[in-house]
């Protein structure tokens, strides 16, 4: 039996272990992030856990506040406005095909296959359509018509097949979004991420017909990185508890349907999908290293900005920050402070 007068220390001790806990785990990603300086081309990284960030530095004269372009780091932001899309009821969803939406930039002759394309095949990188990234980009972007040259891509694969990577298809989701709406994807992003405490889009480049780029060229801080993960992290609510996106949506944007054939990680509706330190890991990627990582089960969200003009996977730029985020999610399970209910 507990002595009386000993229950109230007890008591104290047991709800001073999580704070303890979590001080620990802080301090511990502080000293990760002062290691991560040996980094060269690292720019910020910003760590949060169950909505609360606990570490963030900048480095060589950068910050968290500072804009940068995230590239293809949108791609997910794209995901998630063709969700609220779908939500609104101006999509019929995934399996929606694109040809009706696309019809007057379809080439006169146009591939059959077109026709079987869906708004799935973009976001999964599986329309089959020949790749307009890599090699491919300045040619595409030279072009008078971004949207009639990505349809105009011969077929490398059948719609559905292998992930062939392309702005390109997640351009034309920015022209489908266009389109539907009426109103441009910069204009849909403010309003219906709006909500979203934090997200904010600085800068973000149009192609000649005036779309934005789906995809790319999209100027945000390390900040409004994180609070777009956060998003997620929380089930599509915003702080202030506005539903913004469906769960459901984020259910079947982290489900894997294809693998990339240069990494071997999953991909699912413009999220990357991998283990790190025995977790679940949900990630955008940017050219150069623009980072999101969620890590559900950990309550973890993470954003990493670098040099936006220099590659990161040749490198081993991007493999660096993968072992930075491997490092806080193995000192994060350390800890024994688990997710909110039903974030993991």
């Amino acid at each position: 039996m507990i002595r009386p007068l000993l229950a109230p220390v007890l008591l104290l001790v047991l709800l001073c272990l999580p704070a303890a806990a979590q001080e620990g785990f802080a301090q511990r990603v502080r000293d990760l992030l002062e290691e991560a300086k040996r980094i060269e081309q690292l720019q910020a990284v910003v760590v949060a856990r169950n909505g609360e960030v606990i570490a963030e530095q900048g480095y060589r004269g950068h910050t968290p506040d500072d804009s940068t372009n995230i590239k293809s780091a949108s791609k997910s932001i794209i995901s998630a406005l063709v969700g609220i899309a779908i939500d609104k009821g101006l999509l019929d969803g995934p399996d929606q095909r694109i040809a009706p939406l696309l019809e007057r930039d379809l080439p006169a002759d146009a591939d059959p296959r077109i026709r079987q394309v869906t708004i799935g095949n973009l976001l999964s990188m599986q329309a089959g359509l020949g790749r307009t990234s890599g090699p491919n980009y300045g040619r595409w972007i030279a072009s008078p018509n971004w949207v009639r040259a990505a349809l105009a891509m011969p077929f490398d694969d059948e719609p559905g097949g292998a992930m062939l990577y392309s702005t390109g298809s997640t351009h034309l989701l920015s022209a489908i979004l266009t389109r539907v709406s009426g109103r441009s994807t910069l204009e849909l992003a403010r309003d219906w991420l709006g909500p979203v405490e934090g997200f904010r889009i600085g800068s973000w480049d149009r192609d000649p017909q005036d779309i934005y780029i789906g995809g790319n060229q999209m100027a945000m801080t390390t900040r409004s990185l994180l609070a777009f993960g956060e998003l997620y992290r929380n089930g599509g609510k915003a702080p202030d508890g506005t539903q913004v996106l469906s769960r459901q949506w984020i259910d079947a944007s982290w489900t894997p349907r294809t693998a990339s054939r240069f990494t071997g990680d999953g991909y699912g509706y413009g999220w990357f999908l991998r283990e790190e330190a025995g977790r679940d890991v949900h990630y955008g990627w940017g050219f150069g290293g623009q980072m999101i990582y969620v890590v559900p089960s950990l309550g973890l969200t993470v954003a990493m900005t670098s040099n936006d003009s220099a590659p990161s996977a040749r490198t081993g730029h991007r493999d660096a920050l993968h072992a930075l985020l491997a490092a806080i999610v193995a000192a994060a399970a350390a800890t024994g402070v688990a997710a909110p209910a039903g974030q993991g």
